[in-house]
């Protein structure tokens, strides 16, 4: 296996049809589908942002190999015992929960594949003390599979199946320990065993490993190689903005607090890409109807030293005065983390954002909406959780009309549908006129019966 710092960034996949079972709000096994643009919709308190959650934890668990925390910010999921299903009656709480995905390859991709066949990933997990812990992973793909079993002790048994047969390997705990929290822990030793295969036992009469069954299991790990930076997870309400900021170090953060550090250093230190930076950022703002020019204002003649966040909008023919961040509208601060991400150098592959539009009024939501239709795409795969009726009109019209790249496939609505003790997700699709089809009857009912109320009927 390559080392973590040379395996290359890999954006030709994205998740699609999620897969849970037993967690949280979700009791009976459903799947809902991902597309490069996807639109979580709903009424409060029915599942969206756990479904986030559980997004990245399968991206953890897949990609990084690592064992996900649930209670990483902007997500607190809590124990296993607020995570697991809980049925209530004699039922009880279920012992454990399952979720999973299907790897859906980009267009370039999908035209070289030779087999039709895409991977998928599923883990079940059970308790471990208070958290929640895998028991079981599967990385399969047609008619190979690896499937590790976690015993009690420890200890794992990971089979390896071909069309050829079956192979086992036990590995000891106290490897499992040591690799454990290590970045690719969970490759890290699948790649091990496979270089140790000559220890496979054959299961059921198989015959011995060959090299045709170790370069097939090989290809179905390299499916699942890290694929660049983990996604990106944004807070449903951003930083509050400030007249002077102090230099500290512009790490990603779900509330956006060191955008504006990371502003000031492309400004002090890159100023190639604070032009294109500011190019977009200004483009977007135009079109929201928000501000015309973004600028940086030191406060100082180095970058170590505090600096102001300046916004301009025109008016009529004159530019009009610059004006501190925290001076203007808040839905600006609130909106600016969030494009400033997108539009970053190193953008992340995968976006997970709660409530974008808060703060703005309808025209900027639907601007919002726009910008997720011109950057969702092949490499890059957008989860949007909304309230917003204008950014959800905006994306299905920017798909009828031809705008940006997207076709009805690449867009997904799922909306959160309430029952007596669960929740259902439907996957909801587009057509080429933007219409919604296969949708409940339960869908957008609110905003039928509110039109209704607002014409008298």
């Amino acid at each position: 296996m390559p080392p973590a710092a040379s395996r290359q960034t890999n954006r030709d996949h994205f998740m699609n049809h999620v897969t849970l079972e037993n967690f949280r709000c979700f009791r009976e096994r459903q799947q809902a589908r991902l597309a490069p643009l996807t639109l979580l919709v709903g009424e409060n308190s029915t599942g969206k942002t756990s479904f986030m959650a559980l997004i990245r934890a399968l991206w953890d668990a897949a990609y990084l190999g690592t064992v996900p925390d649930f209670k990483e910010a902007p997500y607190d999921l809590g124990s296993f015992d607020e995570i697991a299903h809980f049925r209530g009656g004699k039922a009880g709480r279920a012992h454990e929960f399952t979720a999973g995905f299907e790897v859906a390859a980009s267009r370039r991709r999908k035209a070289a594949e030779s087999d039709g066949s895409f991977p998928r990933f599923d883990v079940t997990f059970g308790r471990k003390g208070t958290a929640p812990a895998p028991t079981r992973w599967l990385f399969g793909r047609e008619n190979v599979e690896i499937t590790i079993h976690v015993a009690a002790d420890g200890s794992w048994e990971t089979r390896y199946r071909t069309p050829r047969g079956e192979w086992s390997w036990q590995t000891p705990a106290d490897v499992i320990a040591y690799l454990a929290n290590r970045l690719f822990f969970l490759p890290s030793v699948l790649y091990l065993s496979l270089m140790e295969s000559d220890d496979l036992k054959p299961v059921g009469g198989s015959p011995k490993v060959a090299a045709g069954d170790r370069r097939s299991l090989e290809r179905l790990l390299d499916d699942f190689e890290f694929s660049g930076e983990k996604p990106f997870a944004s807070a449903p309400v951003r930083s509050k903005p400030r007249r002077t900021y102090d230099p500290s170090r512009p790490a990603r953060d779900p509330e956006g607090e060191t955008i504006p550090m990371y502003l000031s250093t492309a400004f002090f230190e890159h100023k190639k890409s604070w032009r294109a930076l500011k190019e977009a950022l200004e483009n977007f703002g135009r079109e929201a109807g928000l501000f015309d020019e973004i600028a940086v204002k030191p406060l100082g003649k180095r970058g170590s030293e505090p600096f102001q966040m300046h916004v301009r909008k025109f008016a009529g023919r004159t530019k009009g005065p610059m004006r501190n961040l925290i001076d203007v509208g808040y839905g600006v601060s609130q909106v600016l983390p969030v494009i400033t991400e997108l539009f970053r150098d190193d953008a992340t592959p995968m976006f997970l954002l709660q409530q974008p539009e808060v703060h703005l009024h309808p025209s900027a939501q639907a601007a919002l909406g726009s910008l997720f239709c011109q950057i969702a795409g092949n490499r890059r795969q957008l989860v949007i959780e909304t309230h917003s009726d204008h950014l959800l009109d905006r994306v299905r019209m920017d798909v009828r009309d031809g705008k940006g790249k997207l076709k009805p496939d690449d867009v997904s609505i799922l909306f959160f549908e309430r029952g007596d003790f669960d929740v259902r997700i439907h996957s909801i699709r587009i057509d080429q006129e933007g219409n919604v089809l296969n949708a409940p009857r339960s869908y957008r009912r609110f905003f039928m019966e509110e039109t209704k109320r607002s014409l008298r009927l």
